[in-house]
């Protein structure tokens, strides 16, 4: 599986990437929105993991960015944040292409058992 990890939190970022590594995944890290909204762009991932809360170019700013230029589609983005999000902006979330929102921490085999239960 080809998974694109975005924090701005490095060693979140690291750790995690790690772990997908040795459990034999393809994953890239982006530790800067604006970079990760490049990454999507421009190449295929079968998974995205997002931080929400991020300086400058923030989770919600590359949802958007991607909805409004109906990029979003076909994409399967799970949002992982620490922050209480409502429900109101966790459905807004999913009616913009995003398929779900995990609170962090999370265990990584959990977040790997997750992942190939919806990626199929």
């Amino acid at each position: 599986m080809k998974i694109l990890m975005i924090d701005d939190n490095e060693d979140i970022a690291t750790a995690f990437s790690k772990y997908f590594i040795y459990k034999d995944h393809d994953c890239s890290v982006s530790n800067d929105g604006q970079n990760a909204l490049s990454m999507i762009e421009n190449n295929s991932f079968d998974v995205i993991l997002m931080d929400l809360a991020m300086p400058n170019f923030s989770g919600y700013d590359i949802v958007e960015s991607l909805y409004n230029r109906n990029l979003i589609n076909n994409k399967l983005i799970v949002v992982l944040t620490a922050s209480s999000i409502s429900e109101e902006d966790k459905n807004d979330l999913k009616k913009r292409g995003v398929h779900s929102v995990l609170k962090k921490p999370i265990d990584p085999d959990e977040l790997l058992d997750y992942i190939n239960k919806i990626k199929k």
